[in-house]
């Protein structure tokens, strides 16, 4: 015997909350992934944007000075290029989380759309994660350098690319902080809709 349409339970989904709730939640998490989309797009950008060029004197020949101009480009760390790469497609993740969010109940398909979400959402942590750590790296090798190795800091020489370079690694990790949070109450909805 069937059971009647009003009373089958879902396999997935919110199960009892109720609808105020649904709205809420539903609103809080496309409010935190905005948030999530502007904080990886701006690291993104701001990467992506930093350039600076300088004319160092090297020598003098006689009283006429050499001049040296060297550009500082995120392209010439591979670290940094990652850091880009990484939180652009976190950023195209979130933005297009927030169009599931809104629209996807309409294309659930046994109410797996909440464990596919909560793993891509982890992936795009450990991806977010794993830029953001490589060019921290980077920075604090540019701020200070390494004596062992004898690599010079250039942090000295290039502030503007070091600061630019810095607020987009503030904004990556507030984004990972973000996306962490987002990973957890996607892993909530998907416990809550399996009891």
């Amino acid at each position: 015997m069937a059971p009647q349409s009003g009373t089958e339970k879902p396999m997935f989904g919110y199960g009892s909350i109720s609808c105020k709730a649904k709205s809420r939640w539903s609103w809080t998490m496309v409010g935190l992934r905005l948030l999530a989309f502007l904080a990886t797009a701006a690291a993104a950008v701001v990467m992506l944007l930093n350039k600076q060029t300088k004319t160092f004197v090297i020598a003098t020949v006689g009283t006429t000075p050499v001049n040296l101009t060297l550009t500082a480009k995120f392209q010439h760390t591979p670290a940094f290029v990652f850091f880009v790469v990484a939180n652009g497609l976190a950023s195209i993740h979130n933005l297009l989380m927030v169009m599931v969010d809104l629209f996807g109940s309409k294309v659930d398909y046994k109410g797996l759309r909440f464990a596919m979400i909560a793993i891509l959402d982890m992936l795009n942590v450990a991806l977010v994660s794993g830029g953001a750590n490589a060019a921290a790296f980077m920075a604090e090798l540019g701020k200070n350098g390494n004596s062992h190795a004898r690599w010079d800091k250039i942090c000295d020489r290039f502030g503007r690319f070091c600061d630019r370079g810095g607020g987009a690694l503030i904004a990556s990790f507030v984004a990972l902080a973000l996306m962490l949070i987002i990973s957890v109450i996607s892993i909530v909805k998907v416990l809550k809709s399996n009891k």
